[in-house]
């Protein structure tokens, strides 16, 4: 299951339907472009409670990975971030589905 999630995060970087870090995703998520907000565990919790609250806001999931630190999610999409949103529906429905069965419209 890990190397599946890591391998749809690539695909997902290389065909640019990823915005990488807080910033950048709060603007993909306020301006309906995200499906899935996904934050590594090693975030502070400052920062996540931030980004649960606009997710929250926008009706977006928010997933915090917690098989994952920053470095792994880094290697699996070529950039250092620990925060970042998935912004094309089949993307984010597959990486759902890897880690709990659902799909991206599931709240």
């Amino acid at each position: 299951m890990n190397e599946k999630i890591l391998t749809l995060l690539g695909f997902a970087a290389k065909s640019g339907n990823l915005s990488y870090g807080m910033q950048a995703t709060k603007y993909s998520v306020l301006g309906k472009k995200a499906k899935l907000v996904l934050v590594s565990y090693e975030i502070s919790e400052k920062s996540r409670k931030e980004m649960a609250f606009v997710c929250d806001k926008s009706a977006v999931k928010c997933v915090v990975l917690e098989e994952f630190d920053i470095n792994t999610v880094s290697a699996a999409i070529g950039r250092k971030c620990g925060i970042l949103s998935i912004n094309d529906n089949q993307f984010a429905s597959a990486v759902l589905k890897t880690l709990y069965g659902g799909n991206a419209n599931d709240k």
